[in-house]
């Protein structure tokens, strides 16, 4: 995928070290893949007979240094999902440039269950297996959000994007656009091993509470 150039220089500058980073991400992957496998597949049957349509969605996202990646993760909304994105905008229950709805017509019910429960996530483990996110950072945000970024907010794309991060346990989409921006730059700025396996042990907490999810 092409970058999305980007009009100031990120400054960020403490980031826990690439090869470390991208060892933790993939080992823990590997060790996980006994208990993970039978719960994809059972969510893949899940997905599947919930509604029409395919059990995965694709969706272009901005990584680290701007550069695009298409996104997976299972499907959570009907078919025509994004034709009807527009007319909703208004409606979000985010402040900011994030669109978040609690009440989206468009997610299925199997869908409700996967969001709250962050489930539909699970496929993105592929995109971290190759290089495109890691298993924490940012979340990866969309091609029309970054046009919008200011350059604070531009820093968040300095990383690699994760499945989970500050952000994830702090309250999710009940936390407003500039106060997750300052989460991001903020773990980005004192990134590390450590602090990886830490909010990956409270990410655990996070969606059992499922605070936020939505």
């Amino acid at each position: 995928m092409s970058a999305l150039s980007v009009s100031r220089p990120l400054a960020v500058s403490s980031l826990a070290p690439a090869r470390h980073k991208r060892a933790l991400d993939v080992s823990l992957i590997l060790l996980s893949l006994p208990v993970l496998l039978p719960l994809v597949l059972l969510l893949v049957l899940a997905v599947r007979m919930s509604s029409p349509g395919p059990v995965l969605f694709f969706q272009t996202r901005v990584g680290q240094n701007g550069r695009r990646f298409r996104m997976v993760k299972f499907r959570s909304m009907y078919p025509d999902a994004e034709a009807r994105r527009a007319a909703l905008l208004a409606q979000s229950d985010r402040t900011g440039l994030c669109f978040k709805h609690k009440d989206d017509p468009r997610v299925t019910p199997i869908g409700r269950f996967l969001r709250r429960s962050s489930l539909d996530e699970l496929p993105q483990l592929w995109n971290v297996l190759r290089g495109e996110m890691s298993l924490v950072g940012p979340r990866p945000a969309l091609p029309e959000e970054v046009a919008l970024y200011s350059p604070q907010a531009l820093q968040r794309l300095a990383g690699l994007p994760g499945l989970t991060g500050l952000w994830q346990v702090s309250g999710r989409a009940d936390i407003g656009f500039d106060e997750m921006v300052a989460l991001d730059v903020d773990y980005l700025t004192s990134a590390s091993l450590r602090g990886d396996l830490a909010l990956i042990f409270r990410t655990v907490g996070a969606v059992a509470l499922a605070r936020g999810a939505y």
